[in-house]
C-alpha cells in the first residue's frame, strides 16, 4: 500500500508544475509578442502614400462565454496596393470596412503594421484630373 499510494503525489509533484510552467510560458510569449510588435511599430515612421483598395475580407471567430454560450466576433481586413505595386493588408474597424470598396483610391496612412487611416479621393475629382 505504501508504494502504490505514492504515485499520485509523484504526479502532482512533477507533472502538474511542468504543465503549469508550459501554460504560463505560452501566456508570457503571447503577451511578449504583442508588446514587441507594438514597440516595433512605434519606432517606424508614419507614412502616407497613394494607394488603391484591391480586396476586403472578414474573419468570423466564435468564443465561448460562460453565461451567454458562444459569441461571434468579426475581424475586418482591407488590402491596399501602393504605387510600387506592393500590397499590404491591415486590420480595420467595422465602420472603416463598411466605407471601403474595392477600387477606391486615396491616401493610406500607416505606421509599420498598424493601420492609421485611409482618405478616399472623390471619384469626380479623379475624373477631372484624368481629363
Amino acid at each position: 500500500m505504501g508504494f502504490e499510494s505514492l504515485w499520485m503525489f509523484d504526479w502532482l509533484g512533477t507533472v502538474l508544475p511542468v504543465f503549469f510552467a508550459v501554460v504560463l510560458g505560452i501566456v508570457v510569449l503571447s503577451a511578449g509578442k504583442e508588446v514587441m510588435e507594438w514597440s516595433r511599430n512605434k519606432k517606424q515612421p508614419v507614412l502616407t502614400v497613394s494607394s488603391r483598395i484591391t480586396a476586403r475580407r472578414t474573419h468570423l471567430q466564435q468564443r465561448r462565454q460562460e453565461e451567454q454560450g458562444t459569441r461571434p466576433y468579426t475581424f475586418y481586413y482591407v488590402t491596399f496596393e501602393v504605387e510600387s505595386g506592393d500590397r499590404m493588408e491591415f486590420k480595420v474597424t467595422g465602420e472603416e470596412y463598411g466605407q471601403c470598396a474595392e477600387g477606391d483610391e486615396g491616401r493610406l496612412t500607416f505606421q509599420g503594421t498598424r493601420y492609421i487611416g485611409f482618405e478616399r479621393l472623390n471619384r469626380y475629382s479623379l475624373e477631372q484630373v484624368k481629363l
